[in-house]
């Protein structure tokens, strides 16, 4: 059996619908468009994840062929804009994406899909071909690399091949460094680009919020050495602010023009949305006598450590466990309650409504794993751990960074005269329902086996569909035209891929 190899988190968790060419929304005599004060000639995109057209849970070609850069580059053609690159994952007709180190372990998996059968998503069952050692050096267009964190833009070595078993490298940087010494900013301004977009930030935050809070929030501890840093950990914000600072002085060096993007706010996202803090069905009131009765003793030492003076009243209150019949929030674990253990009682509670539980986690709630004893249940009678829930607390701390990331992209941006492209407001009109310029609704939702055609976010619940990416390729053009005086056509989301489907027996 093959060996799974998962690297980089941040990386999560084509079609049998093929699109029409895409038309534009606002179809205009070509010789109109026009780039007004910037210059298309040369543009190059500089991110992470949603700059190289990672969707479905990996990198493939339609992806990629559907990124926000490569439907701006097309637009910007007709504005004086040239050739755009990317370093396409390009394995067969299969378009499954992932990737494999010599041939036998698989370093990154390949592409969800939706099983018509069951009605759900599944990693579709193939073994990615491309192959980590069948390098393609660049540099590209498209200098999107996923799993990028704000510093790792500036890293040596991290396209080093010798360094990915380390941890110190990314795969997907490895097969597009023009050397393995480079760093992506590197690539990215030898190129000498007339215009750029950079969209990075994202996963300075996002590996803390997707493993549930498990990493440490780096402004907590003022550890200013990113060397040290662990994958799900938050950048501290001068870390950060120094990187993209620099970012920003490399791309604007030579007199280029651009556009910066802000970073959405989790709660956007429907990785964090899709399962409620209240998902267990009580059905009888013998059932929720039994439960009850189950947490007594601990019930009883609560009430316990409040007769002594080491909890307050409103924290008892929080960590009593009671079911009732109907919906009933999980049991979970919360390392940010008084410690107890003194007693023999474990930091546990129930969930609220100011808790996030994490989509990976709808696999394990209320499952027991042990055949032997089915009375133990994840998220009943047992706990869930950390990693399936990010507690109030620590969404505050995700926040709080998300916050001060957003204000110093602004503040950088500002000082350069560089325009910012609002994805953070953009993802929270989405939760809302988002109706673009020809009359469609767009969602955050995520799929329920039925919604197909209106979904802004793919299976993996963080990254956009074909179709979400269009729409921030037009919210890009919204921001070039009012600052820099383009004419730019739009394109029609719906005439962009959304899922494959894998038909039913």
């Amino acid at each position: 059996m093959k060996k799974i190899l998962y690297l980089l988190t941040g990386l999560f968790i084509a079609s049998s619908f093929v699109a029409c060419e895409p038309e534009f929304s606002n179809p205009i005599g070509e010789d109109t468009y026009t780039s007004g004060s910037a210059d298309f000639s040369k543009y190059v995109a500089v991110g992470n994840s949603l700059t190289a057209g990672y969707t479905n849970g990996t990198l493939y070609k339609t992806g990629q062929e559907n990124s926000f850069p490569a439907i701006l580059s097309q637009q910007m053609s007709l504005a004086g804009g040239g050739a755009f690159t990317q370093p396409y994952l390009e394995d067969d007709v299969n378009d499954i994406g992932g990737m494999v180190m010599y041939g036998a372990t698989i370093i990154l998996p390949p592409k969800l899909i939706i099983n018509a059968s069951v009605g759900a998503p599944e990693r579709i069952n193939k073994v990615p071909t491309i192959e980590l050692t069948d390098i393609h050096p660049g540099p590209y267009n498209n200098m999107g690399v996923p799993g990028a964190k704000v510093y790792h833009l500036l890293a040596h070595g991290y396209g080093d091949i010798n360094n990915v078993l380390l941890g110190t490298a990314n795969p997907y940087f490895v097969r597009m460094a023009s050397a393995p010494n480079k760093a992506v900013i590197e690539d990215a301004v030898v190129q000498n680009p007339t215009f750029f977009t950079l969209w990075i930030g994202a996963n300075d935050v996002l590996g803390y919020a997707t493993s549930g809070g498990i990493g440490v929030d780096q402004n907590e501890t003022n550890n200013l050495d990113p060397s040290t840093y662990l994958p799900d950990d938050i950048t501290h914000i001068n870390v950060f602010g120094s990187a993209y600072s620099q970012i920003v002085n490399a791309l604007t060096a030579n007199g280029a023009k651009g556009v910066v993007a802000n970073i959405p706010d989790v709660s956007s996202l429907p990785y964090f949305t899709t399962i409620p803090y209240n998902p267990i069905p009580v059905t009888s009131q013998a059932q929720a006598d039994a439960l009850n009765a189950a947490y007594a003793n601990y019930n009883g030492g609560l009430q316990l450590a409040l007769s002594n003076g080491l909890i307050d009243q409103d924290e008892a209150n929080a960590r009593t466990i009671h079911f009732e019949v109907g919906a009933n929030a999980v049991v979970m674990e919360d390392e940010y309650l008084t410690d107890l253990t003194a007693l023999g009682l474990p930091s546990i509670r129930q969930a609220t409504a100011d808790d996030l539980i994490v989509l990976p986690a709808k696999s394990v709630i209320g499952v027991a794993p042990d055949p032997n004893h089915p009375e133990l249940v994840n998220g009943v009678t047992i706990p869930l751990i950390d990693r399936w829930v990010l507690s109030k607390y620590e969404i505050t701390q995700v926040r709080t960074a998300t916050a001060g990331f957003n204000q110093m992209i602004s503040n950088i941006a500002a000082s350069k005269g560089l325009p910012v492209a609002d994805m953070a407001a953009l993802m929270e009109q989405m939760k809302q329902g988002l109706v673009v310029e020809d009359g469609s609704m767009y969602t955050a939702d995520y799929f329920n086996g039925t919604n197909l055609d209106n979904l802004v976010f793919g299976l993996d619940g963080v990254h956009p569909t074909n179709r979400g990416y269009a729409i921030i390729a037009n919210k890009f053009i919204d921001v070039i035209e009012k600052a820099y005086g383009a004419k730019l056509p739009k394109v029609v989301p719906a005439q962009y891929p959304t899922f494959d489907i894998l038909p039913s027996n």
